[in-house]
C-alpha cells in the first residue's frame, strides 16, 4: 500500500515573495537576506517575486525610506532627501496586485516599511529619533486589502515551527482547491447553467462530485482547524439548494480560506487524533492503545511534535489498510521535504 497522503500535495502553490529573500541583492544596502524556509519552498512552488521599493524607482543601493506618522496620517518618506513616495507606492501596489492573478500565499520581508506585515517601524518625524511604534508596510496593506483570505506571513515568523507548519498547510490546501476548481470548470464548461447537484449525469454533475470528493479528503484537516467550518463547508459542497456551480465553488473557496486561516487549536487536533484512533480500536492491543494515548498526552503538553503522533497513525493505516484514512490530507498536507523541526521559539 502507498503511504498515507501520497500524492495529496501534487499541487504547486503560487506564492508572492519579497525579492530580497534570497532572489536578488535589492535591499537598500545592496544585500540580500537568507531564508532557509523560502529556499526550501523553491522546488515545490511557483514563486513570483516583488520588490516594491525598486519597482517604484528607488535604486540599489539607496537611502532608506521610513514610515512617518504625522497628524493622524502615515507617509512613506526618504529622510535623506525629503522625498515622499506614499502616493507612488500606493498606486504601484494597487496596479501590481491587480495584475498578479491567482495567489495562494505571500511571504514578505519583515520590518520593511513597504512589505512589513505587522512590524514595520513608524517614526514621529524624519529626524534621527527612535521609532514610536509598529505598523503595516504600505505594500503589505494593499496585499491584505486585496487578498483578505490568503495566507500572508513574513520570513521571520516562518522560523517558528507552529506558524510555519500552519502556513504550509494552508497554502498547499488552498492551491489544491484552486487547481481542482480550474479542472472542475474545464469539465463543466459545456454544461451551461446545469445544477451542481446532478452528480455523475452531466459535466456539471461530475464537477460537483469533484468538490464532494475534495471535501471528503480534507475532512479531518478541516476538523482540526474548525469543526464549525468543516460542517459549513460540507453543507456548501452538498448544495441542497441546487445553486449554480459557480456560486457553490465561490462560497466553498471563501469558507475554505476562512477555515484554514485559523491556527489549529491543540484540543481540536487531539479530537481528530482520537477520532482516527477509533478506526483501529478493535485491532490494537491494550498496550498499543496506552502507548498512543501517552503520545497524544505528550503532544497536548507540547513535549512532542504532531509529526510524532502522525507517524504512529500512518504506520497503523498501512498495517490495517484503512482507505478512508489513507485518503485524508491531514496526514500529509504538504511535501515531506518541507517538514522541519527547526524552531525559533514563540512566534513574533
Amino acid at each position: 500500500m502507498d503511504s498515507p497522503g501520497k500524492g495529496k500535495y501534487s499541487s504547486r502553490p503560487r506564492l508572492v515573495v519579497s525579492r530580497c529573500l534570497g532572489f536578488e541583492r535589492c535591499r537598500w544596502n545592496g544585500l540580500t537576506i537568507a531564508s532557509p524556509e523560502v529556499d526550501a519552498l523553491r522546488p515545490h512552488a511557483e514563486i513570483v517575486t516583488v520588490c516594491p521599493e525598486v519597482e517604484v524607482g528607488l535604486g540599489v543601493p539607496r537611502d532608506p525610506v521610513r514610515i512617518v506618522g504625522a497628524q493622524g496620517a502615515e507617509r512613506l518618506v526618504q529622510p535623506s532627501t525629503g522625498r515622499d513616495i506614499t502616493d507612488k507606492m500606493i498606486s504601484y501596489a494597487a496596479g501590481r496586485l491587480a495584475a498578479i492573478g491567482s495567489v495562494d500565499g505571500f511571504i514578505l520581508k519583515s520590518r520593511s516599511p513597504s512589505c512589513g506585515v505587522k512590524d514595520a517601524r513608524i517614526f514621529p518625524s524624519t529626524a534621527r529619533v527612535a521609532a514610536s511604534g509598529r505598523t503595516t508596510g504600505l505594500f503589505a496593506r494593499e496585499v491584505v486589502r486585496r487578498f483578505p483570505g490568503v495566507p500572508v506571513e513574513d520570513e521571520g515568523r516562518l522560523t517558528n515551527f507552529r506558524i510555519r507548519e500552519h502556513f504550509l498547510e494552508a497554502v498547499f490546501t488552498v492551491a489544491s482547491f484552486r487547481e481542482l476548481r480550474a479542472r472542475a470548470f474545464t469539465t463543466a464548461q459545456t454544461a451551461g447553467a446545469g445544477s451542481a447537484t446532478e452528480a455523475g449525469r452531466t459535466p456539471a454533475g461530475r464537477a460537483a462530485q469533484m468538490l464532494t470528493e475534495f471535501h471528503a479528503a480534507n475532512k479531518l484537516l478541516l476538523m482540526a482547524h474548525s469543526q464549525a467550518g468543516m460542517r459549513r463547508l460540507g453543507r456548501i459542497a452538498a448544495n441542497s439548494d441546487r445553486l449554480p456551480l459557480v456560486d457553490v465553488f465561490e462560497s466553498y473557496a471563501q469558507g475554505l480560506e476562512s477555515a484554514v486561516g485559523q491556527l489549529p487549536r491543540p484540543t481540536n487536533v487531539v479530537n481528530v487524533l482520537m477520532h482516527a484512533m477509533g478506526y483501529f480500536k478493535d485491532e490494537l492491543s491494550s498496550r498499543e492503545k496506552r502507548f498512543f494515548l501517552d503520545v497524544i498526552d505528550r503532544f497536548r503538553r507540547g513535549r512532542v511534535p504532531l509529526s510524532a503522533v502522525l507517524a504512529v497513525l500512518r504506520e497503523w493505516i498501512a498495517r490495517f489498510d484503512v482507505p478512508y484514512l489513507e485518503a485524508q490530507t491531514f496526514f500529509a498536507p504538504f511535501p515531506e521535504a518541507l517538514a522541519s523541526i527547526r524552531d525559533s521559539g514563540p512566534g513574533r
